[in-house]
């Protein structure tokens, strides 16, 4: 088969080695970083070669494909060497791919993506369907492929993983929303995350699905810009549709080739408008895998959403603990603003990607009464709501922030963790920083 060459031996590169192995690839997988423990024994029991803090270049650079981790920018400099060496760097999704004929469902969006990944293959699965869950959340794609039989994937997928297909191709492919996001690794160019995004769907054809929010000014332009052959199916809130899926006093209304479906909102268990709209684009890719409509009915009012996602913790003292870790972004931090109707203790801050806080600047005006800033560098949220908010306080541990909260909140207040920033200045990864968040407030 050749030689595969795989940098970054995170959860994509180790299940691309495991995959590779078993394709009969002489696997060498090559980490800058140090690699966990665990990542480590899973390389060593399979015996594939490692190694670690640094990168043999020659081993890499005579590989015949090298798989790389979507953490590793295209503009690094061995990558680069690569790409002018003519050899094919692909992303993990793309290698999986190519070892299954299974039907898949991608995933991508600024905000939602998780959730509705998570929502689908609910649906799916408990519809009976033999389905498996993986790419950005959970196990990585290649290691599901590798390790089990699926019939259908629901793959979550992010914009950095697009970056590197050439092939791959979805049956039904989903884009929740698009806010700007990661501008940081784009040249701080929203067109070029647009662009990124579009890839979901540029290998697919007429008989393909691409369900997309027609709310979503990005979107719009986007297809003019990236035109797609696969069929449209939009949904929205704002507009009926004649194909798709749009509100109707308070219903969902369906219609997705031969198929319709109607359900009140008042049965959906999640709450907030953009979990009305997760749940459109979920229940559509479960008609057009013959989901029936009574099995969707029921297992859709019984998903309680995504952990780290606008997740109630506690009620202390009547003040209402909110976890919203997985806000990386501004545009999920406003759903979460918009969506709590108590006054909010906001925790904010962390690494900043490139963010523009003015599109939060009302409803922090109309509901905010203190922000307190979780992060190594708070600059820019001072300078934007410091003349707004009366009591902005700085804090640099989850710890400290509960307490700073629980001081300032009144009954009938929430607090809401919300950081609309990255977390790895203070924390392994948002999961960590919502754990901890979970944790100091079981602790008061």
């Amino acid at each position: 088969m050749g030689r595969l060459a795989i940098l970054g031996a995170g959860e994509s590169g180790v299940g691309a080695a495991l995959l590779g192995k078993q394709k009969g690839f002489d696997v060498f997988v090559s980490d800058g970083g140090k690699i966990k423990k665990e990542y480590k024994e899973v390389l060593i029991h399979h015996e594939i070669e490692w190694e670690e803090g640094y990168h043999s270049e020659p081993r890499i650079l005579n590989a015949d494909l090298v798989v790389k981790s979507p953490g590793i920018p295209d503009t690094v400099p061995l990558v680069k060497k690569l790409v002018d060496g003519g050899v094919p760097v692909i992303s993990e999704i793309e290698f999986a791919s190519r070892y299954t004929n299974a039907q898949i469902i991608g995933i991508t969006g600024s905000n939602g993506k998780t959730t509705t990944t998570m929502l689908t293959h609910h649906l799916l699965k408990e519809a009976g369907l033999n389905v498996g869950m993986a790419g950005n959340i959970g196990d990585s794609f290649a290691k599901m492929v590798a390790e089990k039989d699926f019939d259908h994937y629901v793959l979550e997928i992010s914009s950095f993983q697009l970056d590197g297909i050439t092939g791959f191709r979805p049956h039904i492919a989903i884009i929740t929303n698009i806010t700007p996001d990661h501008l940081d690794r784009y040249g701080y160019t929203f067109e070029n995350y647009v662009a990124s995004k579009f890839r979901i769907a540029m290998n697919q054809g007429p008989h393909n699905y691409l369900i997309y929010d027609a709310d979503d000014t990005a979107i719009a332009e986007g297809l003019k810009k990236h035109p797609v052959q696969s069929k449209l199916l939009p949904f929205s809130l704002k507009s009926r549709l004649k194909e798709g899926a749009w509100m109707n006093e308070g219903t969902i209304k369906i219609k997705v080739e031969t198929k319709t479906f109607e359900m009140s909102t008042d049965f959906l268990a999640l709450e907030g408008q953009h979990n009305v709209k997760n749940a459109m684009a979920a229940s559509m890719a479960a008609l057009l895998v013959n989901v029936r409509k009574e099995a969707l009915r029921e297992s859709i009012q019984a998903f309680q959403g995504a952990p780290h996602r606008l997740e109630k913790v506690l009620k202390i003292n009547h003040v209402e603990y909110i976890n919203d870790s997985k806000a990386t972004n501004v545009n999920a931090t406003y759903y979460a603003l918009d969506g709590i109707k108590k006054p909010i203790v906001w925790i904010a801050g962390g690494v900043d990607k490139g963010n523009d806080y003015s599109s939060l600047m009302p409803l922090v005006r109309e509901k905010v009464k203190a922000i307190v800033c979780l992060g190594m560098d708070n600059t820019k949220l001072k300078d934007t709501f410091g003349n707004v908010i009366d009591l902005m306080v700085e804090t640099y541990s989850m710890e400290e922030a509960i307490k700073v909260a629980y001081k300032v909140a009144e009954r009938g207040d929430a607090v809401l963790l919300s950081p609309a920033c990255a977390s790895f200045d203070l924390f392994e990864n948002y999961e960590d920083r919502g754990n901890q968040f979970k944790q100091a407030v079981k602790n008061l």
